[in-house]
């Protein structure tokens, strides 16, 4: 996916089976991050930047929705351990993450591998990727101020 793609309509389902689709979110801007797995290092000070500064996001109109290849069990635990205030998707057959193209070859430990490519997306009222965030782009602690600003 690419700056001018629409996302697509069906998201997913969160930790509580819940479908999401992209319509749920139409009129507001969304916040739809990729993230390789719950209770990480790295994962969780992402999520939680989203936490601290949910209310400035949502005053800015965003919504925030976290994916992961995850099951909705890890993703009710992480959520009710971080409390963390928004849905997240349980990806675990990679279907969004490969239609976002947030799933690919990466390199652990010095070896390839597929996996979670972190990725942020930036999505308008109209469901029009307006901002890529990928990679080491992505300040994980600073997440939400990179977005904010």
């Amino acid at each position: 996916m690419n700056i001018g793609d629409k996302a697509p309509e069906i998201l997913g389902k969160d930790e509580q089976g819940r479908d999401i689709r992209l319509s749920d979110y139409r009129g507001r801007k969304l916040v739809l991050y990729f993230y390789p797995k719950d209770n990480t290092s790295g994962c969780t000070a992402e999520a939680c930047s989203l936490r601290d500064h949910y209310d400035a996001l949502q005053q800015r109109g965003y919504e925030v929705v976290g994916v992961s290849k995850d099951t909705a069990q890890s993703h009710q635990k992480f959520k009710e351990k971080h409390q963390l205030p928004f849905p997240l998707i349980a990806d675990v057959d990679h279907t969004l993450l490969e239609a976002m193209g947030a799933w690919g070859e990466k390199s652990m430990y010095g070896k390839k591998v597929m996996g979670t490519i972190r990725t942020t997306f930036v999505i308008n009222e109209e469901g029009v990727i307006e901002q890529i965030f990928s990679g080491k782009q992505i300040k994980t602690k600073e997440h939400a101020a990179q977005i904010l600003s």
